[in-house]
């Protein structure tokens, strides 16, 4: 993927508006939201088990963050995916802290492995640990760097038939055996609670649109960060510049700012 074709990408987001179901946590439901409004497309946070039968056949993509995991949410998110799986819905797993307990990391593999049209967003500790190496993650921190999960993300890509979205300094993507490199963002992205799962619930925007390799959400948060971030003194405000950038976010910055490198076997 290209610059050109992120940025049809991110047209396609505004002009279809793409509706996107999050199962996701209770620190971050209004984080994802409004950044998904912010790029044009339109959330809705549901977890019960009486409407996603008749939710999930009216989204574009489903995307299942897994950070304040309980048993009753474990079962919510498999339905949801079987029910994707059904109308060929794309999957964005996010495995928050998978190999900080053995809850996370079992039930990431879980829905993982049912999950027929995935996308996997994580850190590299947590790419690590799905792929069932140890890793250096603290919680839901990850301290591995990006580079040293290739191996793990690779073994995903082939495993699950998924693209792979890891997350970090560097961002790299592995998708049909390509590995892409985006080199943008701001050191200070780490800081604000949230930022990796908004990136997955932006990537859900992206695939509902038919961008299921994970570069285009990566290519234009690490844009809108970078942006956002030369505006911010510290985290609170870049919280806020972020939703403005994403908003505003148009194709003279992305091609003027975003940092692609593209290595195809």
């Amino acid at each position: 993927m290209n610059t050109k074709q992120i940025i049809t990408a991110l047209k396609a987001v505004r002009v279809q508006k793409p509706l996107v179901l999050n199962i996701t946590n209770f620190v971050v439901m209004n984080n994802s939201a409004n950044g998904l409004l912010a790029l044009g497309a339109s959330p809705i946070m549901a977890h019960s088990r009486e409407e996603l039968a008749e939710l999930v056949p009216l989204v574009g993509a489903v995307v299942i963050n897994i950070g304040t995991l309980d048993s009753s949410w474990i079962e919510r998110m498999v339905l949801a995916v079987e029910l994707a799986n059904w109308h060929g819905k794309p999957v964005v797993l996010d495995p928050v802290g998978c190999g900080a307990s053995s809850l996370r990391t079992h039930t990431s593999r879980r829905l993982a492995a049912l999950a027929e049209r995935l996308i996997i967003r994580a850190n590299a500790s947590e790419i690590i640990a799905l792929a069932g190496d140890s890793s250096q993650g603290r919680g839901v921190d990850g301290l591995d760097r990006v580079e040293s999960a290739l191996a793990a993300g690779h073994y995903l890509a082939d495993h699950y038939e998924a693209s792979v979205v890891i997350s970090g300094e560097t961002d790299i993507i592995i998708h049909e055996k390509s590995e892409i490199r985006l080199r943008n963002g701001n050191t200070m992205m780490p800081f604000v609670t949230g930022m990796g799962c908004t990136l997955s619930a932006l990537t859900g925007a992206f695939a509902a649109v038919g961008e299921a390799s994970g570069v285009a959400a990566a290519a234009v948060m690490g844009v809108a960060g970078e942006v956002a971030g030369g505006q911010s003194p510290g985290p609170g405000s870049l919280q806020l510049h972020l939703l403005d950038t994403l908003y505003r976010l148009d194709a003279e910055t992305l091609d003027k700012r975003l940092n692609i490198a593209v290595n195809t076997p």
